[in-house]
């Protein structure tokens, strides 16, 4: 038995987005002072997933979506055993209950109608390596005892198969919900939970670890200029205090986002734009005054429509205004880019042009 689902039994902000399942084994990490920050909350976090990374033992993250639940994964899998191996990622509420089985098990040829071949699943593709289970919370009921047979003895057969193959694999979990919420109501089973429950890692939102905010929206710039191949001024100190008033309720992908839209627009623009971030203590109103929240929430809702409608105007206009083309280089929908196209008034801009 390879996996001991007992107490003393038993991974760059995630970027994987939009996928089901991700194979990897050596995603880019950022720096752990970055990963990590300097605030007590993550400090306190950094010290338990230190002295657990290395015990075959499973892991279950908790936090608000985008708070980097699966970097901490990859972190954990880097410094573990299994490092050697492959961490798969597994999003359980991206994929209908059904698949989902044929997705973590695989199956054999025959199985059902096209299974021309056998396939491995995710789980096999894990064995020496790391599964991670993200949203664990909304896999289907019917796949809950069969994952938790799993966990037990560590054996498992593929669908339409009747050998019993054994995996040794390190299980790390990751839910924004609360699993004994989800218990009472009926939709998670207590001894899975009881199962994957070992050790739980509380990651705070952005809005508890402001004063990481300076280092992390540094390097996000710096990822964002290799990604888009676009060069960018270092974020102002103004803009740096701005982003450190805000509430962040997308966490850190809010603020990835924000600074990807900052390295698009462009240094000029986005340091002139004047409904952006600069704070008006030079007016004679608000000499000496504290801009109050309410203010900066304006404020805020101003920069991000600035700067987004000029990257959606520069998009369109290094695509000749071909629309399908531009909502593909800003990685939307063509129905969203046409909303806001209207929304920012972009199609006059264009008559204007012509």
């Amino acid at each position: 038995m390879c996996i001991d689902g007992g107490a003393d039994g038993m991974s760059m902000m995630g970027k994987t987005r939009g996928k089901s399942t991700t194979v990897g084994s050596r995603a880019q990490l950022p720096p752990d002072e970055i990963l990590f920050g300097k605030s007590r909350r993550m400090a306190e976090v950094r010290h338990k997933a230190e002295k657990i990374s290395r015990s075959n033992i499973p892991v279950l993250l908790y936090g608000d979506g985008g708070t980097g639940k699966e970097s901490l994964a990859r972190w954990i899998h880097e410094h573990s055993a299994y490092r050697n191996g492959q961490f798969i990622k597994v999003n359980c509420a991206a994929i209908p209950g059904p698949l989902l089985e044929s997705e973590l098990f695989g199956y054999e040829r025959g199985a059902f109608t096209n299974a021309q071949t056998a396939k491995p699943g995710r789980i096999e593709q894990a064995d020496k390596g790391t599964l991670f289970l993200d949203e664990i919370s909304d896999l289907d009921v019917s796949l809950q005892s069969k994952l938790l047979h799993f966990l037990q003895d560590g054996c498992f057969s593929r669908i339409g198969g009747e050998t019993e193959k054994t995996i040794d694999t390190r299980l790390i979990c990751a839910t924004n919900k609360n699993l004994e919420e989800e218990i009472s109501a009926g939709r998670f089973r207590a001894d899975l939970f009881y199962r994957v429950n070992v050790v739980q890692l509380h990651l705070p939102p952005l809005r508890e670890r402001k004063e990481d905010i300076p280092e992390l929206a540094e390097y996000l710039r710096v990822q964002s200029e290799k990604q888009f191949g676009k060069e960018s001024a270092p974020l102002p100190t103004d803009f740096v205090r701005y982003l450190k008033n805000l509430d962040w309720p997308g966490n850190v992908r809010e603020l990835s986002n924000m600074v990807t839209r900052y390295v698009l627009v462009g240094t000029e623009e986005a340091v002139l734009a004047p409904a952006t971030w600069r704070t008006r203590s030079a007016t004679k109103q608000e000499t000496n005054q504290e801009i109050r929240p309410r203010g900066l929430k304006h404020i805020a809702k101003e920069a991000i429509r600035e700067m987004e409608r000029n990257a959606i105007l520069e998009a369109l206009e290094a695509n000749q205004w071909n629309q399908r083309k531009a909502a593909q280089s800003l990685r939307i929908s063509y129905r969203a880019l046409i909303y806001k196209i209207r929304d920012a008034g972009l199609s006059s801009a264009r008559s204007s042009r012509t």
